[in-house]
C-alpha cells in the first residue's frame, strides 16, 4: 500500500541540477532526513526571557551553520532537512506561539542563505491542536517548509489518538509528510538499571506510535498522509511477523493480511545508528524503497557519522548499489519533491 502523495510525485532529478555529482554516486549527495536544528537565535531569544539556561543545555543544542555544513560535507550529504527544536516547557500558549514563531523564521532564514544545502520541517504538537494548526501554516504556507515534525507522543498520548484528528484531517488535505521522533517516555530523562532513555525506549515509543496509528484507523481515515519513523522503526519491523500473529489479539483486531500493507505506509530512517544485521530485516518487512538516510546530528557527534554510521550504510552487505542510492538519496527526493526540484520554496 503506497500513500497518494509518493505513487503521485514525479521522478527525481538526477546530474547536476539536482546538486548530483555528474558521476550519479549519491554517497557523495545524500538527503539527510533526520537533521536536530536548534537555532542559535531561538536560544538567545530563550535565555533572554528566562526560559533556558545556555551553560545547562545538552551538548547537541550547540548548533552552528558552520560546523553543520563541515559535518554534512564529510558525510557526504548535499541536503539536510532540519527538525526545528525548542527545549524547554513552556505552557502558556501565547509564550509557545512566540517560541515557534522565532525557532521557524531563523530555519527559514538559513534556508534562505543555504537553498541548496538544508530544508526543514515545521513543528506540530501533540497537546496543541490550536498552536499546531498555525504552525502547519505559518510554516508550510508562508516559510516553505517542506513537511512538519511531530513527537511519538506526549504525556502518554500517542500519536494516532482521536484527540489528534483535526490537526491530521488538515495535514491529509495538504499530502503532508510527518517526520516523527521519541522525546517523552516512561521514566522521562531517568535512566533505568542504567539505559538512557534513547538506547531503546524511544525505540519502544516509535513502535508503539507506529501500532497507534494502525490501530485507531489513522492509515485508513488518512490515506494522503505519509509518515517517517525514525532509528529504522524502532522495533517495528523487526516484529512483523509476532504483530501478524498475534494481530487477533489487538484493540481493535487488526487483519493479519494488513500488517504488511500498514508497514508499507511507512518510511523508516537510518538514524540510531542502524547495524548491518538489522537491514535484512528491515529489507525484508519493507524494502528498500521506504527507507531514508538520517544522520541523528548532532545528537550523534560528528565523527561516529562520519566514521562509522554513513560508512556502514555505504559498506553494507545486504544492499546492492542500486538500493544504496534509493537509501542515500533517490526516495527521499521522490518523497520530498521540492528537494529535487533543487531545493524548497521560501518567500
Amino acid at each position: 500500500m503506497t500513500s497518494l502523495q509518493t505513487a503521485t510525485n514525479p521522478a527525481p532529478a538526477t546530474g547536476e541540477e539536482s546538486g548530483t555529482p555528474a558521476d550519479g554516486d549519491a554517497r557523495r549527495a545524500r538527503v539527510d532526513v533526520h537533521h536536530h536544528y536548534t537555532a542559535p537565535e531561538w536560544i538567545d531569544w530563550a535565555e533572554k526571557n528566562d526560559i533556558v539556561r545556555r551553560g545547562n543545555l545538552p551538548p547537541w543544542t550547540r548548533w552552528d551553520v558552520g560546523s553543520a555544513l563541515a559535518l554534512m560535507d564529510g558525510a557526504g550529504i548535499r541536503t539536510s532537512v532540519l527538525t526545528v527544536a525548542m527545549l524547554g516547557r513552556l505552557q502558556e500558549p501565547k509564550a509557545r506561539k512566540e517560541s515557534a514563531r522565532v525557532a521557524l523564521q531563523a530555519a527559514s532564514d538559513l534556508v534562505r542563505a543555504h537553498p541548496d544545502r538544508f530544508a526543514f520541517y515545521t513543528p506540530v504538537f501533540l497537546d496543541s491542536p490550536e498552536l499546531s494548526l498555525w504552525s502547519v501554516g505559518h510554516g508550510m504556507d508562508e516559510l516553505g517548509a517542506v513537511g512538519v515534525s511531530a513527537r511519538t507522543s506526549v504525556r502518554g498520548v500517542h500519536l494516532g489518538h482521536p484527540s489528534q484528528d483535526v490537526l491530521l484531517a488538515e495535514l491529509n488535505e495538504r499530502s503532508a509528510v510527518i517526520s516523527t521522533h521519541p522525546m517523552e517516555v516512561p521514566g522521562g530523562d531517568t535512566e533505568l538499571d542504567g539505559v538512557p532513555p534513547f538506547v531503546c525506549d524511544f525505540l519502544m515509543d516509535t513502535t508503539r506510535a507506529a501500532l497507534s496509528l494502525i490501530l485507531n484507523g489513522t492509515l485508513d481515515r488518512y490515506p494522503k498522509l505519509t509518515f517517517i519513523l525514525p532509528h529504522g522503526g524502532g522495533f517495528l519491523p523487526y516484529i512483523a511477523s509476532r504483530v501478524e500473529v498475534f494481530s487477533g489479539h489487538l484493540t481493535p483486531k487488526v487483519e493479519p493480511a494488513r500488517v504488511r500493507d500498514y508497514l508499507h505506509r511507512f518510511y523508516y530512517d537510518t538514524a540510531g545508528p542502524m547495524s548491518p544485521s538489522a537491514t535484512p530485516s528491515l529489507l525484508s518487512a519493507v524494502g528498500p524503497s521506504r527507507i531514508l538516510y538520517g544522520s541523528d546530528w548532532p545528537p550523534t557527534p560528528s565523527h561516529l557519522v562520519t566514521g562509522v554510521t554513513a560508512p556502514a550504510l555505504d559498506d553494507d552487505p545486504a544492499l546492492d548499489a542500486h538500493q544504496r542510492r534509493c537509501i542515500n538519496r533517490d526516495n527521499a527526493q521522490r518523497l520530498l519533491p521540492a528537494l529535487a526540484a533543487g531545493g524548497p520554496r521560501t518567500s
